[in-house]
């Protein structure tokens, strides 16, 4: 059986693109919500900002989550 193409390196890399598609999708809706809440009723951006931050923290957290997974998973094909 012959061999026509050889992956070399660590799939870890394409793990973690993929994992950051969703973070990345997800900070941009947090901060979409945000601009329109503002827009809308721009007295209640004082009270929502905190939220904002808290949002962007959670879903940042997850894309750590991924890099360190895919460090710790880091497997060779």
């Amino acid at each position: 059986m012959d061999i026509y193409a050889a992956v070399e390196g660590s799939t870890a890399a394409i793990g973690y693109g993929l994992a950051a598609i969703g973070p990345g999708i997800g900070v941009g809706l947090v901060f979409a919500a945000y601009i329109q809440s503002t827009a809308r009723q721009p007295e209640s951006s004082r009270m929502t900002l905190p939220y904002v931050w808290i949002g962007f923290a959670v879903i940042e957290a997850l894309a750590l989550l991924g890099i360190a997974f895919g460090f710790i998973w880091a497997g060779d094909i």
